[in-house]
């Protein structure tokens, strides 16, 4: 298995050389540069290329979303670059994390995050999926909820919420959610924990664990997240 290529773009000299440190114990990352602003940034993700940059939100002079923005339309200019944004920051506002998707970025982190479960969202950024702090989650949810496919932001881009891929289709199926799977999954998206939603469904709280556990395997979930976020975009609960 090939490593993961990262970069970090950081402008707080002492989280950057932390986070490069601490990466480096992993085995399957390899970080391969880092920057300290926003134009050291571009030419340093143009040049060379990583799988996955891992980009602070308040970066001096351009800030990491307008950051991400220009490397994305740099990106859609015949470039054959397939590098994943994570954005890392400490600002978990609602605008911020729009901005930050609307802008390109593919995963967001807040700063507080272990760094085990840091390498996770790097890892599951690289493979393709969206990696989202529990914190800010419900701000995705919520916006999926409200049926807008597109959210406006102060310089007018946009971002799209994407239907599930048909791979997670094909599954769900094959083997469909049952009625009581459903309606745990419901109050998953809610935001319920296991024992509320024990308590609202008259069950134990070991059989709620068994529901959860099937639909993250039906949703090729691998947490409550992600299940929800798929359950919103393939229209299971709306």
């Amino acid at each position: 298995m090939s490593e993961i290529s990262v970069v970090i773009i950081e402008d707080h000299a002492v989280v950057r050389i932390g986070l490069v440190t601490a990466l480096k114990t992993y085995p399957g990352i390899k970080v391969i540069g880092e920057a300290a602003n926003a134009i050291q940034g571009l030419t340093l993700l143009k040049s060379t290329q990583p799988d996955v940059a891992i980009v602070d939100i308040g970066l001096p002079g351009m800030d990491g979303i307008e950051m991400t923005q220009q490397f994305r339309k740099f990106q859609t200019q015949g470039q054959a670059i397939a590098t994943k944004v994570l954005m890392l920051t400490m600002q978990g506002n609602e605008q911020a994390v729009l901005a930050s998707f609307a802008a390109g970025a593919d995963s967001y982190c807040l700063k507080d995050i272990a760094m085990d479960r840091l390498v996770e969202a790097i890892e599951s950024t690289h493979h393709g999926s969206s990696w989202i702090d529990p914190a800010i989650a419900s701000i995705v949810l919520r916006q999926m909820r409200q049926g807008i496919p597109k959210a406006n932001i102060d310089k007018k881009n946009t971002v799209e919420i994407q239907a599930v891929e048909s791979k997670y289709e094909d599954v769900l199926e094959a083997y469909p959610l049952t009625n009581r799977e459903h309606d745990v999954l419901e109050l998953m998206v809610s935001g319920c924990t296991n024992a509320v939603i024990a308590e609202r469904l008259f069950i134990t709280v070991g059989t709620v664990k068994t529901h959860v556990r099937n639909i993250l395997s039906k949703l090729c979930a691998d947490d409550r997240t992600e299940a929800s976020v798929r359950a919103l975009r393939s229209g299971i609960i709306s």
